[in-house]
């Protein structure tokens, strides 16, 4: 404790948060201070609970996709994903190649645009503006593809149980291509700009440790958890929508600091374009985007068209849903920020009985006492944005 003439100094209490524009969000936390030492980091949340998986127990399976979309906000399609396998576990739905390939490029992108959006605003939490700048710029070309594909910039409930909500446009590729071609020169560019910068390394380096034990023994995942030296990858782990027929490497460093969070996701970026253009050399030109599933997938736009029959059915098949049969699944994926997993229970009925999402950003959160405390109150800044957290996702 600090002296003082009439002795040890009590530690100040400090609330940094829930308005606060380096908590990423609405994150509140409770600091106890020694002068600018961290003694204690306390995170509190529950600011933005909006009750998403009790609300998927009120609507059908395809309904429920538009809500997890708003779980983690800057990966939609990743949630769409996980959602998606859990029901077609729980039903017995085979996707098509065509369409399992489609769901790896567009998650590859979203892990892409996630990281470039923790880049930029890490970036400008440690002084770096140009990097901000830089890292939305290319974002950007990513979230017109989106917005090409399925309509909608953020929020695009894309992915539907059984495949795509629709025919991607006949040259959407061409414009993927031009977009991933772009992406290592610019890469290249933030990395000239921060990995050797004194200051970005004087405010990250040895700062915020976490050692792999430690890591383990939280159950943080994702970038965060290899770059403790863990190589723990779902992708590899417990491979889906084809992602074992994809060559690429688990990136992790040894480290455990914030630099070594930034290189992990720095070097993901990399591999997730390597996985885009495979996944474009092997998308068929034609073929079916979704299963054939009477009762359970709507029919095609082209049949609604073209049958009385089959608009009113795709009507009743999404307002009244479908039974699936009783049964209980846990599906895992790897999303920008860690395991994302989901729990859906039935019992028989058109609506889930039970959804529960294991978020890896409430998970990951619970390491940032660990991280900070022993730190002044300058690296609390770097520690919260190394973490990644989406306060959507913490919160649900």
């Amino acid at each position: 404790m600090i002296e003082t003439p009439a002795g040890p100094a009590e530690p100040m209490v400090l609330n940094m948060g829930p308005q606060h524009p380096s908590t990423h969000g609405v994150l509140r936390v409770i600091l106890e201070l020694d002068g600018e030492i961290v003694l204690k980091a306390k995170p509190v949340i529950g600011y933005l609970h909006t009750g998403i998986e009790k609300s998927c127990e009120s609507k059908t399976y395809s309904q429920c996709i538009t809500l997890t979309d708003r779980i983690d906000y800057l990966a939609p399609l990743s949630n769409n994903l996980g959602f998606c396998l859990a029901a077609e576990r729980l039903i017995g739905i085979e996707v098509p190649k065509r369409a399992q390939y489609i769901r790896v490029l567009l998650t590859e992108l979203t892990r892409i645009t996630s990281h470039l959006v923790w880049l930029g605003t890490h970036a400008i939490d440690l002084g770096a503006m140009s990097v901000f700048l830089y890292s939305f710029r290319e974002r950007e070309e990513i979230m017109k593809i989106y917005e090409y594909v399925s309509g909608q910039r953020m929020m695009t409930s894309y992915f539907r149980i059984g495949g795509l909500a629709l025919e991607p446009p006949p040259d959407w590729l061409d414009r993927v291509r031009r977009v991933i071609d772009s992406l290592p020169a610019h890469i290249d560019e933030y990395e000239d700009l921060l990995t050797q910068n004194r200051i970005w390394m004087a405010r990250t380096k040895g700062v915020g440790y976490l050692s792999p034990e430690d890591a383990i023994a939280m159950g943080v995942s994702g970038p965060l958890l290899r770059a403790s030296g863990v190589a723990y990858d779902i992708r590899k782990v417990f491979p889906y929508s084809s992602y074992d027929e994809f060559d690429f490497k688990v990136q992790t460093q040894t480290a455990g600091d914030c630099f070594a969070r930034y290189q992990v996701r720095i070097a993901e970026i990399r591999e997730s374009i390597k996985i885009v253009r495979q996944a474009m050399e092997k998308i068929p030109s034609e073929g079916p985007f979704r299963a054939v599933v009477p009762g359970v997938i709507p029919p095609s736009r082209e049949e609604m068209k073209t049958s009385i029959e089959g608009l009113i059915y795709h009507f009743k098949i999404f307002t009244e849903g479908f039974a699936a049969p009783p049964g209980e699944v846990y599906q895992a994926i790897e999303s920008p920020r860690g395991e994302l997993g989901v729990f859906m229970a039935s019992d028989g009925s058109a609506k889930p009985y039970r959804v529960k999402f294991r978020t890896p950003s409430f998970v990951n959160l619970q390491s940032l006492p660990k991280l900070c405390e022993g730190r002044l109150i300058a690296d609390v800044v770097a520690c919260i944005g190394t973490t990644d957290i989406v306060l959507g996702e913490v919160d649900r």
